[in-house]
């Protein structure tokens, strides 16, 4: 077989208005029904974790030019043409939507005999939360019928490989880990034409392939996925921290390299990635007959005896120990065994534990094939400041660990697209790439995972349903969000239905006054203070759930104005007006001169304040006290790294963006401690997670804040530049724009400030300085001032 990192990358083009994307996705589309039959082992009852491997043999006079099939799997595939790798899949869904990926066989093709062969598994119980299931089946379509030959039906082999079990264990929603007995596994690459499949039976046929529409129920609907193949890249792990009971050449891991483990040894070995990674972890050894392999990752290393709290310094291996989760192995003597993880592992550690019987066992390499959504980092900062740089990479490098099929909370722990998060990866995305597929598509499971009652599912997709009900409201912002830096009225206007259910849902929990009491669900905020779901006073009520609903208000009345129903316009409008004097009636402390957090003053937090001056809630004469209050006064429940985001917009709101350097604390913190990536939780000692996108918000703020890069219409059709430079006195940068790239530099010289400003065509905009607003045109803008 080649190397596992060798795919085939369908869409290389990311066009920022996705013409091209929906162009493309058009094209894949079968011109008529599927005649492929859902497949499966003959006797699996499709419920039960099982990993299966199927193949067919076709002979070809010529090689094609072209050869386009359709597949997918329930739960997922991976697609190999004469033992290449060629997709993975299917991109996660559910199962209104299962979505198929679109290859093109004909690079990998040849004259002759050709394999197709699939890697299919159902983890069952144990397979990720985000993880939507029917049962286990796989489907290929030829795209005409020149490509019906592969068409998945009983001419098909299928063979179940019973050296595959779970692992079950320590807590994880995303996927547990593996044991692989390679005395029963299957033996010899069995994704090549050498093969030999004579002995294997053929596929029992489940049901036809339905594209969405056709079926009769909604069980795999099927639908081209609209994303791109994942990015796979072949990554060595890079540094040896610790060796017992083995020998270790110097050049390893960082170059392929063989260990031996003596008979009747207990060797580890421990690595260091030297950066936090989601990559399929290959182990290729030999011999070690019915030696037991372990394959432990881990974000970071715990002190010992803190039971797996207190992390320190992530470069720190001295005084630590290993808690993560873990692959194991059974050798089966033979040259050439290779392992490669279903599933890709999260780690900047990996530890290798080996127990030798009577022989010893040669580990021949290892290595990983790093996968991400393949986002471009297309913007661009220029500063000598090195501290912003390292916030700007760790922070990308966050926002790309949490990008795959969909948005996620974490790698590590979850893999969940929950909304509080992704509306913040998605301005990422904005900010710093040219591609909105991913946003696109994040949106659209929203919508569709909207209960009865109009409110959205906390995350999404999931094959359990759980409600944060404020998160409803931050889907509200997404929307605004999208449709305020990337436009494309028709995709928005066809969200505003999800956004009117969510609405009615809360109109049911306002009180006359248009205060909400006793919403249900889950009412997390934040990770700080009583802002994860105890806020409320007696009777149910609480500034921040006003506030997050007066923001949704006034997002949908903006949208519906503009693109929706004027109707909507004004009842939204008139609520948000209702609400608004009544947060300042019922919140508003002339003594503290503060928005208290409930109605009985008992407590006060930046997040309402931050969410009363982003409302507008503030008047102009207090805003400034305010913020500045947010900041000296600690007593206030602090806001975590997540809600930062929302804080530090209000304090640019409120004149203090010129300090915005000064709010940076925490991702000093970070770097102190050796992270790589941003921790979920600001007590960064004991954060759960290492990664977690909601803290890359300084890859927005960068741009928008500092350089003053912002939307001022609809679709960025206007551009707001108001810098905030604090004392840098040299800095410039460029990010996308849907007509093209925004421009801004900045020079302080001999008293003077030397500013060019470029917009793209079609493009105008206003700089505001110091108060005072100069026009901007599409090209070029200097000014010294």
């Amino acid at each position: 077989m080649k190397p596992f990192f060798t795919i085939l990358l369908l869409i290389v083009g990311l066009g920022i208005a996705d013409q091209a994307s929906a162009q493309t996705t058009a094209a894949k589309l079968p011109k008529k029904q599927w005649n492929a039959q859902w497949v499966t082992a003959p006797g699996d009852n499709g419920t039960s974790y099982g990993v299966f491997y199927f193949r067919k043999n076709i002979e070809l006079k010529v090689k094609p030019a072209s050869f386009i099939v359709h597949v997918s799997a329930d739960n997922r595939y991976k697609l190999y043409v004469n033992g290449t790798l060629v997709s993975l899949g299917p991109a996660r869904g559910d199962t209104y939507y299962w979505n198929y990926e679109t290859v093109d066989l004909s690079p990998y093709l040849t004259t002759g005999k050709n394999t197709v062969a699939a890697l299919v598994w159902n983890e069952a119980q144990y397979s990720p939360a985000a993880q939507i299931s029917v049962r286990t089946g796989f489907i290929l379509q030829g795209n005409s019928s020149i490509e019906e030959i592969l068409n998945t039906n009983n001419s098909w082999k299928c063979l179940r490989d019973v050296g595959h079990q779970p692992i079950p264990g320590y807590f994880f929603a995303a996927s547990k880990g593996e044991m692989v007995n390679m005395n029963h596994a299957v033996k010899g690459d069995w994704t090549t034409v050498s093969y030999d499949d004579s002995t294997w039976p053929g596929t029992t046929q489940l049901t036809e392939g339905k594209l969405k529409g056709s079926a009769w129920g909604i069980e795999w609907a099927l639908v081209p996925s609209t994303l791109p193949a994942r990015e796979m890249t072949y990554q060595r792990l890079l540094k040896l921290r610790g060796a017992v009971n083995v020998s270790v050449p110097s050049t390893f891991p960082e170059n392929k390299a063989q260990v031996t483990v003596p008979a009747h040894t207990l060797a580890s070995i421990l690595l260091d990635q030297t950066f936090e990674t989601n990559a399929y972890v290959t182990l290729n050894f030999s011999g070690g007959k019915d030696a037991g392999i372990s394959i432990g990752y881990a974000e970071s290393l715990y002190k010992k005896g803190s039971k797996g709290v207190i992390k320190g310094n992530r470069n720190d291996v001295e005084g630590k120990e290993f808690v993560g989760r873990i692959d194991s192995l059974i050798a089966d003597g033979s040259k050439g065994q290779s392992y490669t993880t279903l599933n890709f592992r999260t780690f900047r550690y990996i530890r290798l534990i080996v127990q030798t019987k009577d022989e010893p066992l040669v580990i021949d390499d290892l290595y990983g094939t790093f996968t991400g959504y393949p986002f471009k980092r297309v913007s661009v900062l220029n500063t000598d400041n090195t501290e912003i740089k390292q916030m700007l990479d760790i922070g990308w490098r966050t926002a790309r660990l949490n990008a795959w099929e969909t948005y996620m909370d974490c790698p590590y722990y979850e893999q969940l697209q929950y909304i509080g998060d992704t509306r913040i990866q998605a301005m990422v995305s904005y900010y710093n790439t040219s591609d909105n597929r991913l946003a696109r598509n994040a949106l659209t499971q929203m919508d569709h995972s909207r209960l009865p009652e109009g409110i959205t599912a906390s995350c999404y997709p999931s094959r359990g349903t759980q409600v944060i009900s404020p998160f409803s409201l931050w889907y509200i912002g997404m929307l605004h969000d999208y449709w305020m830096y990337r436009g494309d009225n028709n995709f928005i206007k066809g969200k505003l239905l999800g956004e009117r259910g969510v609405l009615d849902f809360f109109s049911k929990y306002q009180q006359a006054d248009g205060s909400l009491k006793d919403t249900p669900y889950w009412a997390f905020v934040d990770w700080a203070g009583n802002m994860w779901g105890e806020v409320s006073d007696k009777d149910g009520s609480a500034a921040i759930y006003d506030l997050q609903l007066l923001m949704a208000y006034q997002w949908a009345a903006e949208m519906e104005g503009k693109i929706g129903l004027q109707d909507y316009a004004r009842i939204y409008s008139a609520k948000a007006s209702q609400l608004k004097a009544t947060i300042q009636r019922k919140y508003w402390d002339p003594v503290n001169r503060l928005y208290a957090d409930t109605k009985g003053r008992s407590g006060y937090s930046q997040h309402v304040n931050a969410l009363a001056i982003l409302t507008g809630t503030v008047s102009d004469a207090n805003m400034p006290a305010v913020a500045k209050r947010m900041l000296s006064d600690t007593s206030l429940t602090q806001c975590s790294v997540y809600f930062k985001y929302y804080l530090h917009q209000a304090l640019v709101k409120a004149g203090l963006g010129n300090d915005y350097m000064k709010w940076l604390d925490i991702y000093r913190q970070n770097i102190a401690m050796g992270l790589t990536t941003w921790a979920e939780y600001s007590d960064v000692n004991t954060s759960r997670s290492d990664c977690h996108a909601w803290g890359a918000s300084p890859n927005i703020e960068f741009f928008r804040t500092v350089l003053g890069i912002d939307s001022d219409a609809p679709g960025f059709a206007k551009v707001k530049v108001e810098p905030h430079l604090g004392t840098l006195t040299t800095i410039s940068g460029e990010m996308p724009h849907p007509n093209g790239k925004i421009a801004a530099a900045y020079t302080f010289d001999k008293g003077k400030w030397r500013i060019n400003i470029s917009l793209p065509q079609k493009t105008t905009g206003v700089l505001i300085w110091k108060a005072k607003r100069y026009m901007l045109k599409a090209g070029t803008n200097s000014f010294l001032i």
